[in-house]
């Protein structure tokens, strides 16, 4: 095991990023314990407060991300600066993607339906960041030969192609599939191919005249959120818990 981190971790320089990457993960698993302990009334925990304004953790989780990336920028990529930056980066990251959803929204729907967005997103930029750890680089330039990578017009054909297919599977309306697929290729070329989902950008300029088409592609949007739907809900709902019915039905009133 060490041996495989010396290798694979430490000599390309992977450090900061498996470090920034474990911070993240914890200070989310962390956060979300107090949280469910607070919601709960359990424990020591509270909220916080000042002057009767309630201080959200996305407040901290900004400053904290703001030095943290302006340190790590500062620091290079060796060394115990770059290593402490990171982990403060990935601190302040996981306190701000938290929270994300009240950033989107303007809103305090921390536990609400709305409030899964924040664990999408975090859950998402987790993958994505796993992915880089492991050896993946956007837009697939990592399949590229030694050769290939010294021809400049076959790096430029390469990066131009991959990000007009990702390109094409967001306009689809598979946001998260041209999102993977920035790191991973095939996974936006499958979503690309596949029919638009409806509402898309793509289905309301290609799907108009096309009647057949635009219920072709209502039909497998419906089986396919219906097949998802539950999986996804349980594990929002282990992961950050579940919405609070009376906080929902207020947000719509």
């Amino acid at each position: 095991m060490g041996h495989w981190l010396q290798r694979n971790i430490v000599e390309p320089g992977k450090l900061p990023l498996l470090l920034a990457l474990t911070a993240f993960v914890l200070t989310f698993v962390v956060t979300r314990t107090v949280t469910r302990l607070i919601r709960a009334g359990k424990g020591p925990f509270g909220n916080v407060s000042a002057g009767g304004l309630h201080i959200h953790h996305v407040v901290p989780g900004v400053i904290l991300t703001v030095l943290g990336g302006f340190g790590a920028v500062a620091g290079g990529q060796h060394g115990f600066g770059s290593a402490a930056f990171a982990v403060v980066f990935g601190v302040g990251a996981g306190l701000v993607l938290d929270e994300f959803a009240l950033i989107l929204h303007l809103a305090d729907v921390y536990w609400t339906e709305a409030g899964r967005q924040s664990v999408e997103a975090v859950v998402l930029t987790a993958a994505l960041v796993g992915l880089m750890l492991v050896g993946f680089s956007p837009f697939g330039v990592n399949d590229l030969t030694a050769d290939e990578l010294q021809d400049r017009g076959t790096v430029i054909a390469t990066v131009g192609g991959n990000f007009l297919v990702a390109l094409a599977a967001l306009t689809k309306g598979k946001l998260k599939m041209a999102i993977f697929g920035v790191i991973v290729p095939f996974v936006a070329l499958i979503g690309f191919v596949r029919l638009a989902r409806p509402g898309s950008p793509w289905a309301r300029r290609f799907y108009r005249h096309r009647p057949r088409a635009r219920a072709k592609a209502a039909l497998r949007a419906y089986h396919h959120d219906r097949r998802w739907s539950g999986p996804t809900r349980a594990m929002a709902n282990w992961l950050g818990g579940k919405p609070t019915p009376e906080l929902e039905s207020a947000s719509h009133e």
